[in-house]
């Protein structure tokens, strides 16, 4: 059976069984109409937008319509979406209207980011891309022609709004994200309204579900507002929407639920008069909202404003093509007319489509912009792709010492407890310009001492509303990650903590991020940004009371796979090292930075000044632990039998331990240690500006000697970056094997091959290879291990727990 083939342009939503006296609920204003000069401007814009816009789509040649359209004027590959376009220019000229009326702050999100035509259109006529490509889209003949030839082919604009697009803080490819953007963005931004379309599509996703109650975290106090539009033109690439099914009665009940005021703008035949009056009166909203707050006088709950926009899809363009609906239908998605590079009568449709606009009334005779549009433009530094906290915000932290927060080495420490402290003192020196965004686990993760001196934002909560806290727990991942995104590509700083396991959620909007900076460093005119920083805890090792669901550390992996540029994943090995890298990444830029620690108290190896070398260096022998050099007080074995190395907090105490087993046991065993804590360092030399020099990799790995590996995260994320490395073939990697149930810990180490038993077996296995000793004694020395395998096992069936004496603090005589 064939898919279902509406009747009517636009159809209406069935009707619902909720009471006619829900719509009340729907904000009913007096409509104020225009002056003529101001409708006369909105007009304009909106024509020559729609026209440039279409036209990006479909010309190659003759882009005034100067000629007679021609089949050779079509460009041979027809990309780009339409339908959303006419929706998101009439609400550009509209927000020009509404800075110039109120000298506003203001920026555009565009969530439907497919609508690229659209903003490029719009962001031509204001002359912010000639300011930010002089000489290439000037606002004239010449630059017109360009915008309009070099849209989705290469060397021009891609069809997705992106960080080459002015005045964009959002990668408009995945769907979801652009209201959690917009709320973070007006965190600690007072004067900032950000307006914000949401697509009836992309309304859909979950990220957009929840991130509707991000008003519920925005303190009007210290914080700007943000106007959501939900966009409702019914369509999505071929299916209705669930929105454009719902009746206004359904939408006004929901979003007054959630805690908006509702407006709907829907009258066509009068939009700019209903569209206008609506957002002066969710400007006067927000101002009386704003205004309670900032006099101490904050209203509890407050009511903000939305609105709901009917119009319908590809709204101007070919009413109808060959028996099929286009406009107000799914087929006017993309491309309207997808044969009209070899098909006359499509060619005539466009041809008398694009005529309508009668775009030479518009432009003057050099192609630049008639006074009809400029007139409705606000100042240029005000203009929605000219605002400079737009792509030059940055406001670096002021930073402190961390190492007054150091730690005594020798003793069991929490990273997160010890990270926690710094973390509060430098929220007390940031106070508006940090920020920590976390699912519900700051207290589970153990960095509640932030909470020393600042509190929760939950404006809904009477106990966590009107303190200016700097922690919004909110048990989202995709709202935190998009509060962070928002927040970080306005300039400021924050950070989210998490369970391992959950990151992954937010996997595609950190990759989408990434791309989006990635852009940006290639723009010029677009300056630094702090680095979005993660903090992975209740890792995979120490989540075997929760069991095989929380034991996932994917999430690595998502961050290897970026650019080298900008991809950063740390294991510091302890509490010092720790407190060392969050310092650095803090200060970082342009980067995804990725933590990995433990909650719980683990051994702390080294002093401060020995930890902040350590860091420096990314990865470094650890003498302590490696077998003496008998010549060399201080120093251990230059030509070790085997090398063993601890990736990750607890099987680098698995190593150590491992390296304790075996003086004991084998003391002929020359064993060098490593610790590895920036896992950068191990990329072949050249592919990452943090890899080792070779002639460093073999001083810290040897040249020839059989390494292992012992590794928190999937073994073959890391034989992928150690592909290309001296003799790789010499080196093996054990780690996360996808084992886990609610057991121990230790048994968790065991269950994937890490733990100190399983690494003194390879040692002893790849030493005897040349350690003639060993090779004597190996069968002796295997049955010891297991034994001791075997001993641990049993008590642990036993008892249901670990031996009390398997976290003891490693000795070496």
């Amino acid at each position: 059976m064939g898919g279902t083939q509406i009747t009517i342009p636009n159809p209406p939503p069935l009707p619902s069984h909720l009471p006619d006296n829900v719509l009340d609920l729907a904000v009913q204003i007096e409509r104020k109409k225009l002056p003529d000069h101001v409708r006369e401007s909105l007009r304009a814009f909106q024509r020559a937008g729609c026209y440039i816009a279409a036209s990006m789509i479909f010309l190659r040649d003759n882009v005034l319509l100067q000629d007679e359209l021609q089949l050779s004027h079509i460009k041979p590959r027809l990309l780009g979406h339409w339908g959303t376009c006419p929706g998101l220019i009439l609400v550009w000229s509209h927000l020009n209207v509404l800075i110039r009326n109120h000298n506003l702050d203001m920026i555009y999100v565009i969530g439907p980011g497919h609508g690229a035509p659209a903003a490029l259109a719009s962001l031509w006529l204001e002359g912010s891309l000639e300011r930010f490509y002089p000489g290439e889209y000037d606002r004239n003949a010449t630059g017109l022609r360009n915008l309009i030839t070099r849209f989705s082919v290469p060397g021009g604009f891609p069809s997705h709004i992106n960080a080459e697009t002015p005045g964009s803080i959002h990668e408009g490819g995945e769907l979801g994200y652009a209201l959690a953007v917009s709320f973070g963005a007006v965190m600690d931004n007072p004067d900032l309204i950000v307006t914000c379309v949401v697509g009836d599509g992309e309304a859909e996703t979950g990220p957009t579900a929840t991130a509707w109650h991000a008003i519920k975290y925005l303190d009007p106090k210290e914080s700007g507002a943000v106007i959501p539009i939900l966009h409702v033109n019914g369509f999505k690439i071929s299916e209705r929407t669930i929105f454009g099914c719902m009746d206004d009665k359904e939408i006004a009940c929901l979003f007054s639920g959630y805690g908006y005021q509702v407006r709907i703008v829907e009258d066509l035949e009068n939009i700019n008069d209903d569209l206008q009056s609506s957002l002066e009166w969710a400007v006067a909203e927000i101002k009386k909202i704003q205004k309670a707050a900032r006099e101490d006088k904050p209203i509890v709950k407050p009511r903000w404003p939305m609105i709901v926009l009917r119009t319908p899809k590809g709204w101007t363009g070919p009413k109808e093509v060959e028996g099929q609906i286009i406009e107000g239908s799914f087929h006017s998605h993309q491309v309207p007319l997808p044969k009209a590079a070899s098909d006359e009568k499509q060619l005539q449709a466009l041809d008398g489509w694009l005529s309508s606009y009668k775009i030479s009334e518009l432009l003057d005779d050099e192609g630049k912009p008639t006074e009809a549009i400029s007139r409705g433009l606000p100042e240029p530094e005000k203009r929605l792709g000219q605002l400079k906290t737009t792509y030059d915000p940055y406001t670096p932290l002021k930073m402190i010492d961390w190492k007054q927060f150091g730690v005594e080495k020798g003793i069991d420490e929490s990273c997160m407890k010890t990270a926690g402290k710094f973390l509060d003192k430098l929220f007390q020196e940031n106070p508006k310009t940090l920020r920590l965004f976390s699912p519900d686990e700051l207290e589970s993760n153990k960095l509640n001492a932030i909470l020393d001196h600042t509190q929760r934002d939950f404006q809904w909560d009477e106990y966590s509303r009107a303190h200016g806290g700097r922690v919004i727990e909110v048990l989202s991942e995709h709202n935190c990650q998009g509060f962070m995104q928002g927040y970080t590509l306005t300039g400021r700083t924050a950070l989210f903590p998490s369970y391992e396991s959950f990151l992954g959620i937010v996997h595609t909007m950190m990759v989408q991020y990434s791309k989006f900076v990635k852009i940006a460093r290639e723009v010029p005119w677009r300056g630094d940004l702090a680095s979005i920083n993660y903090i992975e805890t209740s890792t995979w090792a120490r989540q075997e009371h929760n069991g095989f669901s929380h034991q996932n550390p994917s999430f690595i992996g998502a961050v290897l796979n970026l650019k080298a540029e900008a991809a950063r994943v740390y294991l510091p090995p302890d509490a010092n090292c720790f407190l060392s890298t969050v310092h650095h990444v803090m200060k970082s830029k342009n980067k995804t930075n990725l933590i990995i620690g433990s909650k719980q108290p683990t051994a702390v190896y080294l002093s401060p000044a020995e930890a902040a070398e350590h860091c420096r260096q990314g990865a470094s022998i650890w003498h302590f632990a490696s077998s003496p050099d008998p010549d060399s007080a201080g120093e251990s074995v230059q030509d070790p039998d085997v090398v063993l190395v601890g990736i990750g907090v607890e099987v680098t105490f698995e190593v150590i331990k491992a390296a304790e087993l075996l003086r004991s046991i084998a003391p002929a065993l020359k064993i060098r240690v490593v610790n590895v804590t920036d896992l950068m360092i191990l990329i072949e030399e050249s592919k990452h500006p943090h890899s080792l020099s070779k002639p460093k990799f073999i001083e810290t790995f040897t040249a020839d000697r059989p390494v292992l590996f012992n590794y928190h995260g999937y073994p073959t994320e890391l034989q992928g970056l150690l592909f290309g490395r001296e003799k790789a073939e010499r080196m093996d990697v054990e780690g996360y094997q996808e084992e886990g149930s609610t057991t121990t810990p230790f048994d968790m180490m065991l269950r994937n091959r890490v733990s100190r038993f399983d690494v003194a077996r390879w040692a002893l296995k790849r030493g005897a290879e040349r350690n003639g000793e060993v090779k004597g004694k190996l069968e002796g020395l295997l049955g010891e291990v297991d034994r001791r395998v075997k001993e641990v096992r049993e008590f642990i069936g036993n008892e249901g727990k670990d031996p009390d004496d398997i976290y003891q603090l490693p000795k070496f005589e």
